[in-house]
């Protein structure tokens, strides 16, 4: 006799199942996200990676050096940990339109100049439509590039055994689906199960497989969180479809640094490497402007030379406003307490505007120093030296805190033709760096401020 399908109730953002509907998931503890979906009653047959193996003492396994691909573009390597590991699943997400698929066809052409078998399937696009953007990119000679359009997971998974491509790319996993789940491609279920898959296919045959995901209109990847969590990447595509540069950072790497970042340019033939961010970043800095500063956050392993900027004026409503772009609003309102309760500033009567130039984000402790020069600098219009680096952490009762990696921020900052450092006392003592900079050790917020105006 067939088994009866049943409905269950699922959180489509954290994947929460529930026997009945509800308002609210206590998972996540978002409302209105939870849909029901039908699913057979009978149990499903699942591979297992073990293959039946009995658990081995781990003095009693052989380690492996993972083999990787290198494309020809270094930076997505360095994000990568060095390039593509084999049998890796790697997440990249981001906004509609920021350059996923771009980033994609260049990496699979890349590997197919090399070689290497690439399978690029696209279940929102037309193979003819991927011709074209190929042309435009000039990714369109070689035949190690194949091209495969379906969103059916079981015709996917005989072309991966039959092709045994050295990469393959899904565009994107929301309209995958299996065609045994009766639930509509894109929901949790078919999600979850279809990333389940791909990730035993890949650990089973040691293809590495690219899964491009589309992400929520607060930021975050579409689906269940447990999608994160089976692949070995995730990475995120950043930046504004208004702005060329865009930013992809590793959140997540099981065979590399988490926090890397690469930064790309967006151009008419594609994605173009930025060796030197830091560099492009303040490119655009002007001479001696009030509320502008520089600071060196550390993005992975990173040193990346930013600008911050503040800008102060005379409240307007009965409340100040704190707008920030780039840096944790809270945290800002911290650092003008500190301004206002220990350096007497009467930052509760003026509105602010503090943001990272660019488009990054720099929400590292390390950042408090140069916010607070910047909008004490915005406050009373006066310009900051233009060569002055400012690194360090604003405590509650005003003083300067250390901060690590101080060593690859001062290399940078001196790489880019700064030669006055503001930072905190006890790094100034520890750091090991070429006498060309000049070095400032302070120990409280009043002291900063005071060498910050006297001396520019």
């Amino acid at each position: 006799m067939a088994s009866k399908a049943k409905s269950v109730f699922v959180c489509q953002s954290c994947g929460t199942r529930y026997p009945k509907w509800t308002g609210r998931c206590t998972g996540c503890g978002e409302w209105e996200t939870i849909t029901e979906e039908i699913e057979s009653a009978s149990p499903k047959e699942r591979p297992t990676l073990s293959a039946g193996d009995p658990p081995l003492p781990l003095t009693q396994i052989k380690g492996e050096d993972r083999d990787r691909f290198r494309t020809r573009y270094p930076e997505f390597d360095n994000v990568m940990g060095g390039g593509i590991v084999k049998g890796s699943l790697t997440l990249i997400g981001g906004d509609p339109g920021i350059g996923k698929s771009t980033l994609m066809l260049q990496a699979a052409h890349a590997l197919a100049d090399q070689g290497h078998t690439v399978l690029y399937v696209s279940g929102e696009e037309s193979a003819a439509q991927i011709k074209l953007r190929a042309v435009r990119l000039g990714a369109d000679r070689g035949e190690k590039l194949l091209v495969y359009a379906e969103n059916d997971l079981a015709l996917i998974r005989a072309q991966i055994e039959k092709v045994r491509p050295g990469l393959c790319i899904i565009d994107s996993i929301q309209t995958i689906y299996k065609p045994d789940l009766p639930s509509a491609p894109g929901s949790v279920g078919q999600v979850r199960e279809c990333a389940a898959e791909l990730m035993r296919l890949s650990k089973s045959l040691g293809v590495p497989i690219f899964l491009v995901g589309h992400v929520t209109k607060e930021g975050a990847l579409a689906g269940p969180r447990v999608l994160e969590h089976i692949v070995d990447t995730v990475l995120y595509f950043e930046g504004d479809r208004n702005n060329q540069h865009r930013i992809l950072r590793a959140v997540k790497n099981r065979f590399g640094a988490a926090n890397e970042i690469a930064v790309f340019e967006m151009k008419g033939n594609g994605l173009m490497e930025v060796a030197n961010p830091s560099e492009i970043f303040l490119s655009e800095r002007g001479e001696k402007r009030t509320g502008s500063v520089v600071a060196c956050a550390m993005e992975g392993n990173r040193p990346l030379l930013i600008e911050i900027q503040a800008l102060s004026s005379r409240m307007i409503f009965n409340y100040p406003q704190r707008v920030v772009s780039g840096i944790d609003g809270k945290r800002l309102s911290i650092i003008c307490a500190v301004l206002e309760r220990i350096a007497d500033y009467p930052l509760s009567q003026h509105d602010l505007f503090v943001s990272v130039a660019g488009g990054l984000s720099a929400d590292e402790p390390a950042m408090d120093l140069a916010v607070a020069c910047a909008v004490v600098s915005s406050f009373v219009s006066h310009p900051v030296d233009p060569k002055l680096c400012i690194l360090g952490e604003v405590g509650l009762s005003g003083e300067i805190r250390s901060i690590s990696f101080a060593e690859p921020r001062l290399r940078e900052a001196q790489k880019l033709g700064f030669r006055r450092i503001l930072l905190p006392a006890n790094n100034a003592r520890s750091v090991q760096t070429n006498r060309s900079l000049e070095l400032h050790g302070v120990r409280d917020i009043s002291e900063a401020i005071r060498l910050l105006l006297d001396r520019t």
